[in-house]
């Protein structure tokens, strides 16, 4: 396999930086401060990728590779587990979980495969004994919208589903009436517990429908965003006293632009 000129730089770079004349605030970071990033840089690489960006996708790939990098970096300082530890632990879990690609087993379609990796996943969490649920390896810390979907999506591939698109259907109408209930009630903590049963049963539609829902509601937002700044520009970004019926159809004519 070819070397990797540029990951072999960005190490010698992250360590640069490091370094006791390195910069002053890569030094100050730990592997808790770093999280975050991580998480920002990751959720902006994804908005590229859903975007299309090609250039945009490359340097957002990269900056979650140097987030990656430097939370390696720091950790081998502290003697925990350095890049390649990270890259060599990954090459394994890999190899363990394609037991069809390595291995001598036979996986002749996308869903075989996916549960040979399930089935490797669960024995791994056995063998250490974590938490054996499907739905343990769901990070909590993921977006609601996202979570909520991967959630619906690991139950239903132990067979924990509807058989159709209507029975999820069904239950957005009883979780709406439900709601409708709630918000006759006045009761705030219903209203929110209700609210997000409606929510969590969006998801699962989607799911029937194979659509993500946290990538139709960020093109969606993308769209209002659109649309919102072309009503601003029409008023020359002064909304404040103007009548809704003129703010709407600003909107409408935007929608008209194909906007």
């Amino acid at each position: 396999m070819a070397e990797l000129p540029g990951f072999t730089h960005l190490l010698r770079t992250i360590a640069r930086l490091r370094a006791p004349d390195g910069c002053p605030w890569d030094r100050k970071q730990t592997t808790e401060s770093m999280a975050p990033h991580l998480v920002e840089e990751a959720f902006e690489a994804a908005d590229a990728l859903r975007r299309g960006a090609v250039d945009e996708s490359r340097a957002e790939l990269g900056d979650v590779l140097v987030n990656v990098t430097m939370i390696s970096q720091i950790a081998s300082e502290a003697g925990q587990f350095t890049a390649d530890d990270v890259a060599q632990t990954a090459s394994e879990k890999l190899i363990r979980r394609h037991p069809h690609v390595f291995g001598d087993q036979q996986a002749d379609s996308a869903e075989i495969a996916f549960k040979t990796w399930e089935t490797e996943k669960q024995r791994e969490k056995e063998a250490a004994g974590e938490d054996r649920s499907v739905l343990s390896g769901v990070p909590k810390a993921m977006p609601a919208l996202l979570r909520a979907y991967r959630v619906g999506e690991k139950a239903a591939k132990v067979g924990f589903d509807w058989p159709d698109r209507d029975g999820p259907r069904a239950k957005l109408n009883e979780e709406v009436t439900e709601l409708d209930e709630a918000v006759q009630s006045g009761d705030q903590a219903a209203i929110a517990d209700e609210l997000g049963d409606v929510l969590f049963s969006v998801c699962n539609l989607a799911r029937h429908l194979g659509v993500n829902p946290e990538v139709a509601l960020a093109s969606t937002n993308d769209k209002f965003q659109r649309r919102f700044a072309r009503v601003e520009q029409t008023f020359d970004y002064d909304l404040q006293g103007k009548p809704l019926a003129d703010l709407e159809e600003a909107w409408d004519q935007a929608k008209r632009d194909g906007l």
